[in-house]
């Protein structure tokens, strides 16, 4: 492989020192205090809990969200709580069924643009807001909120295989909503629209288009990459000028930025151009940005050269390995 040239290097470096990155760290600390591996029930690792059913699967998942996100802008918050919650059901190929909140303010008047945000998104996703827990006596605003769906063909993070093409598909008719690595394309989008995309990845599941996938998550593209990695024991190369990327966007930004609607799909080759098509039909702008490789490093390439990101195996980044596959 051909060395990178200094600028790839420093920028991979500076992806893995980024606290958007590094924060998914944290996810290793409980699961090992849980005692929990890819193994566990549920298959923790992926996007979801899955629940399987007679019929098919119940997906459950809870995102919780950092406290000076919260205070810098409460309604987006609680926008982006129904919003990302969303978008962990599709990555699996489902469909949202309600959602239920955890909020914690020091009065009701300012909780209340969190709950207005929430409301928002609900009736733009046509998501119902099923319940909750409310604390209005606490120093500081905290929202969580949870998720369940359902799905009849899963899109997991485990099976990733070499051989495999990456897809990038992401939303890329919107803006940044600073000062945060927040791409938001949902705001501008009119609610038909947002309730159409939500078919797209049950679509491409129950097609059997689709390998694997995870949603593009708070670590970015890079982050999202190492996960999936990880969970299915293998390389990525990400071809990086194959990315679909806004104009005007720094590179290294839009890595590590959290995209409104954005996943990251494997594929057989044959596969490619079918959900790269699906995705365009959708508004979509989806292209091949990627190889799965044996091994265990996610390496960043460009016409200049490739550099190593993170090697899963060397320093485990979920940590959900079984205790079989520790002692291989």
């Amino acid at each position: 492989m051909i060395n990178a040239h200094p600028p790839l290097r420093k920028m991979a470096r500076a992806l893995r020192d980024h606290p958007s990155i590094r924060g998914k760290l944290d996810i290793a600390q409980s699961t090992q205090t849980l005692g929990l591996s890819s193994e566990s029930a549920g298959m923790p690792g992926d996007d979801c809990a899955v629940l399987p059913t007679r019929s098919g699967y119940d997906l459950f998942a809870c995102e919780g969200f950092i406290n000076a996100f919260v205070k810098a802008d409460p309604w987006f918050a609680g926008w982006c709580g129904v919003m990302v919650n969303i978008s962990d059901i599709l990555s699996m190929g489902g469909r949202p069924r309600a959602v239920t909140n955890a909020i914690w303010a020091p009065s009701a008047q300012e909780a209340q643009p969190v709950l207005a945000g929430m409301k928002a998104a609900s009736q733009a996703y046509g998501v119902p807001v099923v319940g909750g827990h409310t604390n209005l006596r606490t120093d500081a605003l905290q929202l969580s909120v949870s998720i369940l769906g359902q799905a009849t063909s899963l899109i997991s993070s485990f099976e990733a295989r070499p051989g495999d093409v990456v897809i990038c598909a992401v939303d890329l008719r919107g803006s940044y909503r600073e000062p945060f690595d927040n791409w938001n394309a949902a705001l501008t989008t009119p609610p038909e629209t947002l309730r159409r995309n939500m078919e797209l990845l049950p679509d491409l599941a129950e097609a059997g288009l689709v390998s694997a996938g995870k949603d593009i998550s708070q670590g970015g593209i890079v982050g999202t990459a190492l996960m999936l990695a990880e969970s299915s024991g293998v390389a990525v190369d990400l071809q990086l000028e194959a990315l679909p990327k806004p104009g005007g966007v720094e590179m290294e930004r839009w890595l590590r930025s959290f995209p409104s609607f954005g996943f990251l799909l494997t594929a057989r080759p044959e596969h490619a151009a079918a959900v790269c098509e699906a995705c365009e039909g959708f508004g979509i702008a989806a292209s091949v940005c990627g190889d799965i490789g044996t091994g265990s490093t996610v390496h960043l390439t460009d016409r200049n050269g490739s550099a190593p990101f993170w090697d899963h195996a060397r320093t485990p980044y979920l940590n959900l390995s079984s205790k079989e596959a520790l002692h291989a």
